[in-house]
């Protein structure tokens, strides 16, 4: 009998929570200020020190940094610029040619700082010193996070 009212109460909580987040009650309230719909419908400028947005679109950006004598063309030497750049800085004996110990200066470079002792291996401890650092991608519209102020409560 205890089963089917721990069923009841949990299922009745499920439905609590989906009537709660569809009417929006379970989510915060906003963290950006209130615009008066006027201000926006009759072209007022915007407020002192915020920056107007660029009308270049990111493939337009893209396009004319590989575009270098502004031409509305992007040639093949261009289009190559970026990568004989990057294949010149690991050349480092600047021979045209690429050797494996060249190419794979990174990688050793990060092996030897990370081998603390000098082995040749890499513990456990060590090895976690190589992973990529990771970035937070923030949403476009989202506001940044803030840390909560130390007179609140969580």
């Amino acid at each position: 009998m205890w089963r089917y009212v721990a069923g009841g109460a949990s299922a009745l909580l499920l439905v609590t929570a989906g009537v709660m987040l569809s009417t929006g009650k379970a989510r915060p309230p906003s963290l950006l200020a209130a615009q008066p719909a006027a201000a926006a419908v009759q072209g007022d400028p915007l407020p002192a020190g915020v920056p107007e947005a660029s009308e270049r679109t990111r493939e337009q950006k893209r396009f004319d940094r590989y575009d270098k004598d502004r031409n509305a063309q992007v040639t093949q030497e261009e289009y190559l610029a970026q990568r004989r750049k990057a294949y010149a800085k690991l050349d480092a004996n600047h021979d045209g040619q690429l050797s494996f110990d060249e190419w794979a200066v990174k990688t050793t470079t990060k092996f030897a700082e990370a081998d603390k002792d000098k082995s040749g291996a890499m513990t456990p401890v060590e090895f976690a010193t190589t992973a990529p650092k990771r970035t937070v991608k923030r949403q476009p519209n989202c506001p940044p996070a803030q840390a909560p102020r130390e007179d609140e409560e969580t």
